[in-house]
């Protein structure tokens, strides 16, 4: 297991695959973008795959998430979810889904369904082409919104959707979010803007919070805690709308926090074991498995680093530094 000193265990693997993205999210990074990892630095599909079966097999991991950037730049990401589906034998096989941006889900979907993808998680702020535009520096709308159409259309269920709110951009749209999620089968997600920006930008006064959030929904939907759905681990309160069965979550990670109940490690695309978004210290897995490190030893490495992991992400700390790596050299 992945027990740390407070006694939370830690079974949902976060994957990063890449830190390139083909967006310039103005939350995320600036417009030029940022210096891409180089390839050699980047862990292999087998080195990937390994960590995984590691997690697995070893630390007792049983949800994989594929990150990025973008993991759908990734030229390998089908085999790797293959492969990945495969570590099950034996009726241990974990739950696997994926963050994307959605680019490209259109062409992909019905594979990555095949190779044994059980959902997907589309980031999509805006139902504005121009706002989305904007957001992103990109007018890539219509595109999201076809990879949505055929997440659903190959069984990828649940089709969760991602969206951060900011101020002056989309902050009126939560309610026709939710309305139009509602009507495709969507399940909506709004999450809080983090400090996680290459920019260093973030600003706690300016944060769209989660209360506001709730507040703009309940301007037209009666909202309700869903029944037996205590948080636990999970990031997301979720509601009932209009008495259900449609719901929406609200990930308050910087006012409403879930720390005391985490349960994920993280793994970036450069083989860094991280124990939480904005942990500031790594453990390098690449250079154990590039030095001929068997499978048990590169499982006590990841346990000790487990064993690291701080009580909270110490945001309301006013000491808290931003960590060096924004989110999409994080992995999401």
């Amino acid at each position: 297991m992945l027990i740390d000193t407070y006694g939370r265990v830690a079974t949902d693997l976060r994957v990063s695959l890449t830190d390139r993205c083909n967006l310039r999210c103005t939350y995320c990074m600036p417009e030029e973008g940022l210096r891409w990892l180089a390839k050699p630095e980047l862990l292999t599909d087998d080195e990937t795959v390994r960590l995984v079966g590691i997690a697995v097999t070893l630390l007792g991991v049983t949800e994989v998430r594929f990150t990025g950037g973008e993991p759908l730049l990734r030229p390998g990401l089908v085999d790797i979810v293959g492969r990945c589906a495969a570590l099950g034998a034996g009726g241990t096989r974990p739950r696997l889904s994926l963050t994307t941006n959605g680019i490209g889900l259109a062409r992909t979907a019905p594979a990555l369904k095949a190779a044994g993808l059980d959902r997907v998680n589309v980031s999509l702020d805006t139902l504005r082409p121009d706002v989305f535009a904007t957001l992103t520096r990109r007018r890539r709308h219509h595109d999201v919104l076809d990879g949505l159409a055929a997440a659903r259309a190959a069984g990828l269920d649940p089709v969760k959707v991602n969206t951060v709110l900011m101020p002056g951009l989309n902050d009126d749209e939560a309610p026709d979010l939710l309305a139009w999620a509602v009507d495709n089968g969507y399940e909506l997600r709004f999450i809080e803007q983090m400090p996680l920006d290459a920019q260093h930008g973030w600003r706690r006064e300016q944060m769209i919070t989660a209360g506001d959030i709730l507040t703009s929904l309940r301007t037209r939907f009666d909202l309700t805690p869903e029944p037996g759905a205590e948080r636990g681990s999970a990031p997301a309160e979720r509601w009932l709308v209009d008495g259900g069965p449609a719901r929406v979550g609200v990930i308050g990670s910087v006012t409403r926090p879930f720390c005391a109940a985490c349960d994920r490690t993280r793994l970036t695309a450069d083989g860094q074991v991280r124990t939480c978004l904005f942990a500031t210290e790594e453990t390098d897995l690449r250079a154990a498995l590039r030095s001929g490190a068997g499978d048990e030893e590169i499982a006590g490495l990841w346990r000790r680093a487990m064993r690291g992991k701080k009580a909270g992400s110490g945001l309301d700390d006013p000491a808290f530094l931003q960590p060096r790596r924004p989110m999409s050299a994080i992995g999401g």
